[in-house]
């Protein structure tokens, strides 16, 4: 079961499946847009399935694009074009969802909303700790450690510092 988004077809579980994925396998879909939201790379992984490793998928909620049954040319023409159609449906509903969210954070920007997680106070005994660094008697990891942070946070406050 992937956890991540249908964007692409680069995620962990996707390819652990792809890689046990057999000759007469079925692999079961909630709907396509679960499989996957790139109307080329549906279409290609369609093939790699279908064709390359001779595997079955079924769409549940949409039981015309079965492979597990042979239909004939009709049925696979018909099977075909569905694929198609509900690929391109997807790649735009993911296009325009992400269009709509950059266009709501931007009005959200312009009304002077502040996105984002709060910034961190520095704590106690940061400059000293900044100091040793910039001494090079510690490494920026060190630093952090010490400071109860992560090394990215130390740096950042570092630039932050350097900047003003």
């Amino acid at each position: 079961m992937d956890k991540q988004s249908g964007k692409d077809f680069d995620r962990p579980a996707y390819n652990e499946l792809m890689a046990r994925l057999a000759a007469g396998d079925t692999l079961v879909v909630k709907s396509l847009d679960r499989l996957g939201r790139n109307y080329e790379e549906v279409l290609d992984q369609w093939r790699i399935i279908t064709k390359k490793k001779e595997a079955n998928v079924y769409i549940s909620d949409t039981p015309i694009i079965d492979t597990r049954q042979d239909r004939g040319l009709g049925g696979t023409l018909i099977a075909d074009l569905m694929l198609a159609a509900f690929s391109c449906v997807a790649e735009m509903e993911r296009t325009f969802n992400h269009q709509r969210t950059m266009e709501g954070l931007a009005a959200a920007r312009a009304w002077g909303v502040k996105l984002g997680r709060k910034p961190m106070k520095k704590p106690r005994g940061y400059e000293a700790v900044r100091a040793r660094w910039a001494a090079k008697e510690i490494s920026a990891r060190k630093a952090a450690k010490i400071l109860g942070v992560s090394c990215p946070t130390f740096l950042k406050w570092v630039k932050e510092q350097a900047h003003s």
